[in-house]
């Protein structure tokens, strides 16, 4: 039976952007031979007007093709920890976090033409100068490859990395010849963005909303506090600061709505008022797009309203699914690397969600209900989606979304573009209706932060398998079908397969321990049948970032942990307990085990010493050091770590924090031939002051897991540390080149190691 006209085009782009996400999910790219054959098969597809797969093969072929040249535009490995001098502009607003400024670099030239990529992100530590959008500067700069954390439920930093085009990471270098050589263009958006920047900065200075308006007015979200970001995500109303298609849509919307009407009062007949409405909205799109620097959830929206705004202005009677459906194609045939962000499903399924239910069923008796009726769809619409890719959902989205889209939406918006487009011209009035905005913000904020205080706002559940959304996604048609459709409730019952996966746990007497990738630093996972213990937790990186809550508590929530029973902080260095402050602000955590109960003491926590032990599902827990004699205060901090002994049978892993040769002599003093592990998390990251050939003959471990950073400044692991383990005949695993490692110990005795770089590894992944 043949398709309907109408649903064939539909169907088309459907499966052009389904060969896109298929490439996304490869490890590699397809060969130049690969890529030929695809090409052929194209051809012939087309010619035999087999369209539907020949639509899949095209999506492959242009996306394998994009992404390769992408890829091409990065950093030599030769080049990794070289000094090279660039000249280039900065782009965008910088970042500045403390006394360290964050940026991206677009590189004109490069000393002795050294092949550098064009686009390219640094940081300046301690930056004596004060960079601005648009300037042209020399820099020496040190650079590396694209590179970050890999774990399961964190955020993949080389993926947004790629999708950004950025083919380097770095850091200026001192040095004299660093220096600023051009202004920024007198009349370029950047140079007007920083100047808007500034301007809001120094006039709310001293107010708490300054960065909900400066990302109302130029997408610039760095000022937003972690509490701000924590309201905004539990009451789901985070989508109405950031610069998007919602934004954008309301402005088109606003401006065609007022321009139409104006030509009408004043009697303008030489143009059709709403072909001037047309140009007024599309204009006013591009101008705040403009400001929010084209990001590409901006770029996206651009594509939308003007699909949206050409029909009207051709007096096209077109279907809203068709215009959906053309920008689909026309925001992955500009950038097929946009499928990656989260915003792109999202926001596409948001404005299909609003034509489904708008299609004849809001009511008429006025706007505030048709608003509930919308902000409820979209809320149970996106719900999965949401799951899979933050795995929490907000159950109270629809009213607050009520509630904020009027405040934030239809009056802070316009009046925040008003104070911008006025402080040039008119100071005083500016800064006026910037001050009204703070005022609005400030008074709207109590509501927002007592709903998100509520403790039943947010329901966290880790991350369904894909393939639930196949029952998922018609179980929300089902729900948001007319009233009068038989069996809508039974759409429930499609949410069963995404609502009942939970990961799996060790089976009773095994236990699983996961090294996390926190960079230069510690944090391991300990999970047994019921119970889980984390050990130490990375490190703090300044205001605003630190590992547990950017890596140890994204994974605790993959892996379905809502409540640790023990956190262990084996010591006070910043690399091993930076991250348990905010891991506390956002885990329940029953009992906290440190050496330095005086640096948690808001926490209630215990001193570990030698001899603590417990048992949790026939796995047995021993802290073996430190050992708590009077000799132990005159040690180093690093040999007063705690040092864990997890061990089930013959089977057992030692974690040893950053114990040096002293505290190691002595765990061989007191324990000997009992040291013996399968699994060891190597000393000091690798250090030469750890790891001497006498404690690894005592432990003897099969596999030796390093946790070190990429490239790091102190150079672990060292090479005279390798060579011991190599000679000890244990393999060597290392965070900063394999990712999360898992060991899985069996209660027969198996170990299986997972490495997260080699299982879950993307084409655009370091490796």
């Amino acid at each position: 039976m043949p398709l309907p006209q109408r649903l064939f085009t539909p169907l088309l782009i459907l499966a052009f952007v389904a060969g896109i996400g298929l490439v996304q999910s490869f490890s590699y790219l397809p060969s130049a031979q690969l890529t030929a054959f695809i090409a052929a098969a194209l051809v012939i597809m087309v010619l035999t007007r087999v369209y539907f797969p020949a639509a899949l093969m095209a999506g492959i072929l242009w996306a394998s093709i994009f992404a390769s040249v992408r890829l091409h535009d990065a950093l030599p490995s030769e080049l990794q920890q070289q000094d090279v001098q660039v000249a280039g502009y900065i782009d965008g607003l910088p970042d500045r976090r403390d006394a360290d400024l964050r940026f991206d670099f677009n590189i004109d030239r490069a000393g002795g033409a050294i092949p550098v990529p064009g686009h390219i992100r640094l940081t300046w530590y301690r930056a004596p100068y004060d960079l601005k959008a648009g300037e042209y500067w020399r820099l020496n700069v040190r650079l590396k490859r694209p590179h970050g954390f890999a774990n399961p439920g964190g955020m993949d930093y080389e993926q947004w990395l790629f999708s950004q085009g950025i083919g380097a990471t770095g850091y200026v270098r001192e040095s004299p010849e660093n220096g600023k050589l051009e202004e920024s263009p007198a009349f370029s958006i950047q140079r007007w963005r920083q100047w808007l920047d500034d301007q809001i900065g120094m006039r709310l200075q001293h107010s708490d909303m300054r960065g909900i308006v400066k990302a109302l007015v130029l997408g610039n979200e760095q000022d937003i506090t972690q509490d701000q970001w924590t309201v905004l995500r539990r009451t789901g109303t985070a989508h109405l600061i950031a610069i998007s298609g919602s934004h954008i849509s309301l402005i088109a919307g606003f401006c065609f709505f007022w321009t139409r009407r104006l030509c009408a009062a004043i009697g303008l007949m030489r143009w059709p008022p709403s072909a001037v409405a047309v140009v007024a909205a599309v204009f006013a799109s591009v101008v705040y797009a403009g400001l929010a620097d084209f990001a590409i959830p901006t770029r996206r929206a651009l594509i939308m309203i003007a699909l949206a705004m050409g029909a009207i202005f051709l007096q096209r009677n077109t279907r809203p699914l068709q215009v959906l459906m053309l920008a689909l194609l026309l925001v992955t045939l500009h950038d097929p690397t946009a499928i990656l962000s989260a915003g792109f499903w999202l926001s596409f399924a948001a404005i299909g969600i609003i034509l489904y239910a708008a299609a004849g069923q809001l009511d008429r008796v006025g706007w505030w209900a048709d608003l509930w009726k919308i902000n409820w769809a979209t809320s149970l619409g996106l719900a999965p989606l949401t799951l899979l890719f933050f795995q929490q959902v907000s159950l109270i989205s629809p009213l607050a979304n009520l509630l904020a889209i009027p405040v934030l939406g239809v009056l802070a918006i316009p009046l925040c573009l008003v104070a911008a487009l006025l402080l040039p011209v008119v100071p005083a009035a500016g800064d006026f209706l910037l001050r009204g905005t703070e005022t609005l913000l400030h008074g709207f904020w109590p509501l927002l932060q007592w709903m998100a205080s509520l403790s039943w706002v947010q329901w966290t559940h880790s991350a369904p398998p894909w393939w639930t959304l196949l029952f998922a996604v018609p179980g929300v048609i089902l729900l948001l079908a007319p009233r009068a459709t038989p069996g809508r409730w039974l759409g429930l019952m499609l949410w069963l397969p995404a609502l009942s996966q939970v990961p799996a746990r060790p089976p009773a007497d095994g236990f699983r321990l996961t090294l996390l990738d926190v960079g230069q630093g510690l944090s391991a996972v300990v999970q047994t049948q019921a119970h889980n213990l984390v050990f130490d937790t990375g490190a703090r990186m300044g205001s605003g970032f630190d590992m547990g809550s950017a890596v140890v508590e994204p994974f605790l929530r993959d892996s379905g942990v809502a409540n640790l029973d023990t956190l262990v902080i084996s010591h006070g260095d910043n690399d091993h307990i930076g991250g348990a402050y905010s891991l506390h602000e956002r885990v329940n955590i029953r009992q906290t085990l440190t050496s330095v109960p005086e640096r948690l003491n808001g926490f209630s926590p215990l001193r570990c010493r030698a001899g603590q032990s417990w048992e949790w599902d026939g796995v047995r827990f021993d802290i073996l050091s430190p050992d708590g004699d009077a000799a132990a205060a005159a040690r180093k901090e690093n040999d007063n770590s705690c040092v864990l002994r997890v061990a089930r049978g013959n089977s057992c892993a030692l974690l040893t924090a950053d114990i040096e040769k002293e505290a190691e002599n002595r765990l061989l003093e007191i324990y000997g031939a009992g040291l013996r592990c399968r699994v060891l998390v190597v000393p000091h990251h690798g250090s030469n002051t750890s790891s001497t050939g006498a404690f690894l003959a005592a432990v003897q471990p099969e596999y030796a897991l390093i946790p070190a950073g990429f490239l790091n400044r102190f150079n672990f692991p060292r090479p005279q540390v390798m060579q011991r383990y190599q000679t000890q005949g244990a393999l060597v695993l290392n965070t900063a080149e394999e990712g999360a490692i898992r060991a899985e110990f069996a209660p027969d005795g198996g170990l299986v190691i997972d490495r997260y770089r080699t299982s879950h590894t993307r084409y655009w992944n370091a490796r």
